[in-house]
């Protein structure tokens, strides 16, 4: 079974769950949204779109949005909830792709956003370099992905030492630590400008879900300083400008 047919399946199941959940909500697109300058009539790229609900907000921003993900289930439930607004018909648009491998053209987009997306692939070097191809010199990256220099760290080294066998609930989810992510950005010749993190919880009671420190969120100078040890940490980042 390829990896684009397990995550259809897994897709598929999330949507099920909950079906009118916002994906936008979520505390990567939070923290990019506050870094985010004015999107009108920008040509964004969002890698990893899944059933589309943030490529959907960019558009309701005046963003021209081509939302991509390797899974077709996540497409067309994504195409499925962009006919619910004809108003961002002409704005959003989505398309099947494998991050490490894009149909589009050099220099293509204002702006790549890629949330939670490199932990999934097998090649995250390819995928930040297929980034870095796609967007015009001088337009910018916004990147999240989970961190594991933390408590969560520690914690997934003692579950797995409990549970030799535990998995993931993703088909794929590589694990990285944040001089690991920061490499990848660099390595494929992007200029990082800002980095910062979000979600600082701590797996206090084995079986239960972790403590948040919401205080922690409220403070951009704090949070910005405990990025290294947030569990999603942010990377801002900006392609050269041409020769």
């Amino acid at each position: 079974m390829s990896l684009a047919t397990e995550y259809d399946k897994w897709h598929t199941k999330v949507f099920e769950s909950a079906p009118e959940h916002a994906d936008e909500s979520s505390p990567w697109y939070q923290i990019v949204q506050e870094f985010l300058p004015s999107v009108k009539d920008k040509r964004i790229l969002e890698i990893a779109c899944g059933r589309g609900g943030f490529s959907r907000l960019l558009g309701s921003r005046g963003a021209l949005v081509c939302g991509a993900d390797l899974s077709e289930s996540a497409i067309d439930i994504a195409k499925e909830k962009l006919l619910r607004d004809a108003s961002l018909a002409d704005r959003v648009s989505y398309v099947q792709a494998d991050a490490q491998k894009m149909p589009f053209d050099d220099n293509s987009f204002d702006m790549v956003v890629s949330c939670e997306t490199i932990e999934h692939v097998p090649d995250p070097r390819a995928a930040v370099r297929e980034m870095y191809r796609v967007c015009k010199p001088g337009g910018m990256l916004y990147l999240t992905t989970p961190n594991y220099l933390n408590f969560m760290g520690l914690y997934l080294i003692y579950a797995l030492v409990r549970h030799p066998g535990l998995k993931s609930s993703q088909p794929y989810d590589a694990r990285f630590l944040f001089p690991q992510i920061r490499r990848f950005v660099t390595g494929a010749g992007w200029k990082i400008v800002r980095t910062d993190g979000t979600l600082h919880q701590f797996p206090l009671i084995p079986g239960r879900d972790p403590v948040p420190i919401s205080g922690l969120e409220a403070n951009r100078t704090i949070r910005r300083l405990l990025s290294p040890f947030a569990y999603h940490y942010f990377v801002i980042a900006r392609k050269g400008n041409a020769e």
